[in-house]
C-alpha cells in the first residue's frame, strides 16, 4: 500500500482526503460504502494503476481522513454529488469511470445523471441502480421487521447508544462479520444490532486483523455521526430528476451470497431485467460465492471484471 499517495482537496469549506495511484490518461474514481473508507479499494487501485489507469479514491465528508462537516446531522447525498464535482474539477479530471460500492452506487449513478458529460461509465458492487423516488423502496417500514438494521440506524440516537457500548474496533469487526453473511441483519425487539454477533466469532478469512486496525484507526478519528446520517438517515432524500434513465455504459457485480439480495423484491428487480429499464446499457455479473464485500473477498475476480469493462469502453 506504500505506493498509494495521499492528498487533500478543499471543497465547500472542508478538506477531503484523496488516495491516488497511477498516472494514466484514463481515470477511475472509486466511491466506498459503509463501514468502508478509501482503504476498501486497496486491491482495485493497485490493479488499475498497474494497467495504466489513474486511480482515485476519496473519503466522503465525515469519513476516514476527510473533515467532518460542522453539522453532520445535515449531511446529504447531494453534498456527496457536489463534493465529487469539486474533486473532478480540482484534480483536472475531465471525464472518468466511476465505481461505487454499497451506498456509493447512489452518488455514482446520480453523478452520471446530473453530469453525463463527465462520466465514461459506471460500475457498482452490491447495489444496483434504483431510480430517484424509489431509493428506499427495498428498505422501507412494512417491508422488513422493526429490527431491520437500516430502520434501527435511522432512529436518532439508537445506533449511537448501541455502538457506544463497544470499542470502535469491535463495532467495525461486528459489522464486517454481519454484513459478510447471506442473511439480512435483523435484531429481536429486545436486542440491538451489535448483539447479533458472538464475540468469539472469527473475522471473515479474507479480512485480516491488520485490515481491521486500518479501518478502526480512521473511525476512531471520524466517529460515526456523519456515517449514520449518510447513508441511513438521508435515505429518503429525493432529487429533481425528470428522466431517471442512465445512458452511459454500466456494470453491476453482485455476490451470490450478498445479503442485499434478500431485501424484498431486490433479486427479482435485478434478475428479471427490470433494472435495465433504467440502465439500458447494463452488464450484470454474479459471483456465486461472493458476499457484500466482494471486492475485498475476491479481488482478482473483481479486478478482471472491472478491467474488461474499462477496456471495452475507453
Amino acid at each position: 500500500m506504500d505506493q498509494i499517495q495521499h492528498k487533500y482537496v478543499e471543497t465547500r469549506g472542508l478538506k477531503l482526503h484523496i488516495a491516488e495511484i497511477g498516472t494514466g490518461d484514463s481515470v477511475v474514481v472509486f466511491l466506498h460504502g459503509f463501514p468502508e473508507i478509501w482503504y476498501s479499494w486497496r486491491y482495485q487501485m493497485i490493479a488499475v494503476a498497474n494497467a495504466g489507469f489513474r486511480a482515485i479514491a476519496p473519503d466522503y465528508r465525515g469519513y476516514g481522513l476527510s473533515d467532518i462537516p460542522p453539522e453532520p446531522e445535515k449531511a446529504s447525498y447531494s453534498d456527496l454529488i457536489q463534493d465529487l464535482l469539486s474533486i473532478f474539477d480540482s484534480l483536472a479530471i475531465s471525464k472518468a469511470f466511476i465505481v461505487g460500492k454499497d451506498f456509493g452506487a447512489r452518488p455514482a449513478y446520480q453523478f452520471a445523471l446530473e453530469h453525463p458529460e463527465r462520466v465514461i461509465g459506471v460500475a457498482t458492487l452490491g447495489v444496483p441502480f434504483v431510480p430517484p423516488g424509489f431509493s428506499s423502496a427495498f428498505a422501507s417500514p412494512g417491508c422488513l421487521p422493526e429490527g431491520f438494521y437500516i430502520l434501527r440506524w435511522q432512529e436518532p440516537g439508537r445506533a449511537e447508544a448501541d455502538f457506544g457500548r463497544l470499542e470502535v474496533k469491535n463495532v467495525i469487526r461486528n459489522i464486517y462479520i454481519l454484513f459478510s453473511k447471506s442473511e439480512v441483519p435483523i435484531a429481536e425487539e429486545d436486542k440491538e444490532i451489535m448483539d447479533l454477533v458472538d464475540q468469539s466469532h472469527p473475522l471473515p478469512p479474507w479480512f485480516t486483523e491488520e485490515d481491521l486496525s486500518a479501518y478502526a484507526s480512521l473511525y476512531e478519528k471520524s466517529g460515526f455521526r456523519t456515517a449514520l446520517q449518510v447513508p441511513y438517515r438521508a435515505l429518503h432524500e429525493d432529487y429533481a430528476v425528470t428522466n431517471p434513465k442512465v445512458q452511459v455504459p454500466a456494470m453491476l457485480i453482485m455476490g451470490g451470497k450478498d445479503y442485499v439480495l434478500k431485501f424484498p423484491g431486490m433479486e427479482e428487480y435485478i434478475t428479471s431485467g427490470k433494472v435495465k429499464e433504467f440502465v439500458p446499457n447494463l452488464e450484470i455479473t454474479f459471483l456465486p460465492e461472493g458476499t457484500h464485500f466482494v471486492q475485498e473477498q475476491s479481488p482478482d475476480q473483481v479486478n478482471q471484471l472491472l478491467m474488461n469493462f474499462f477496456r471495452n469502453h475507453i
